[in-house]
């Protein structure tokens, strides 16, 4: 990142070439990415929220100035981009804490125009999903190549409940995948129940119950704890709890997690899973890779 506030074109490229010199930069995207980055591209709810896991800061700011990065310093550009040193005045912090000033200054890659030029983003107003850089008030490194966004009322309501959610007492863990899976055969003909046990990244209990019932559309449901709640029930679409399963669970249950015994149980904890898959729906991603 650029680790100073500077008043002078001839400063600003003096100066930027030596903090080039040590920039940890963001990793190269693919230019779907990048073209999200300018703030053109329209955020599905995923890449909402895998863009607040990935930062500290929610910032709406106002870009001040843009200067364009020569390429020499830029070796990791992808063609038909340019790298931006953008300079922007805070208008609101919407997540996060923090000496946050009213000056902000970060890079970005965006899509040339026709012309060869990059877009004039100046006076326009951005989303930015940001990390403070230590040590450098003011200075921000974005959550990857799309960590910019066009601001909206409509989208900072739409990121609000995400960020609510993530800090909330209850929030719900990362799911890492599938611990194993085990399915009970009833008494009854097509009476079963399959129970599903997740791997978390804080080791938080996460099981998934399905339970089929002779003449009924099986049910299933999510238990977030140690105790399986019969009663539990699939997560409302587009929210944090639907994500933590949609956008990180394999699209079939792992041979080697299927503890069912018998061919016909281990017939049905694999189609129970499938079940879950199919009712949680996609994990559709615009502009990030998750």
């Amino acid at each position: 990142m650029i680790y100073a506030k500077l008043t002078s074109k001839n400063s600003v490229l003096t100066l930027m070439s030596v903090a080039l010199l040590g920039l940890l930069a963001v990793p190269v995207a693919t230019n779907a990415q990048n073209v999200a980055a300018a703030g053109y591209a329209q955020p599905t709810f995923a890449d909402l929220v895998d863009l607040s896991d990935r930062s500290t800061l929610v910032v709406h700011a106002e870009i001040r100035r843009q200067t364009r990065v020569k390429a020499e310093r830029a070796p990791d550009l992808a063609p038909g981009f340019a790298r931006l040193y953008i300079q922007a005045e805070t208008i609101a912090l919407i997540s996060g804490s923090g000496g946050l000033g009213e000056s902000l200054d970060y890079l970005i890659d965006v899509p040339l125009q026709t012309n060869g030029k990059p877009p004039k983003l100046k006076k326009q107003q951005m989303l930015l999903f940001a990390r403070e850089v230590p040590g450098r008030p003011g200075t921000l490194q974005l959550a990857g190549p799309e960590g910019q966004l066009t601001y909206s009322p409509e989208l900072v309501a739409r990121v609000r409940p995400i960020l609510t959610a993530r800090v909330s007492p209850d929030s719900p863990p990362v799911v890492s995948g599938i611990k194993d899976a085990l399915a009970v055969q009833g008494t009854l003909v097509g009476e079963s129940e399959t129970q599903i046990f997740l791997d978390t990244m804080d080791r938080s209990p996460v099981s998934i119950s399905v339970i089929r019932r002779p003449g009924q559309p099986a049910a299933w449901g999510v238990s977030w704890g140690e105790i399986i709640d019969s009663s539990a029930r699939p997560p409302a679409p587009e929210t944090l709890r639907w994500f933590r399963l949609a956008c990180s669970l394999p699209e079939r249950l792992p041979t080697v997690a299927n503890l069912s015994q018998g061919a016909a149980a281990r017939r049905i904890a694999a189609e129970d899973y499938r079940l879950v898959i199919d009712q949680l729906g996609p994990c559709e991603r615009q502009i990030t890779q998750g």
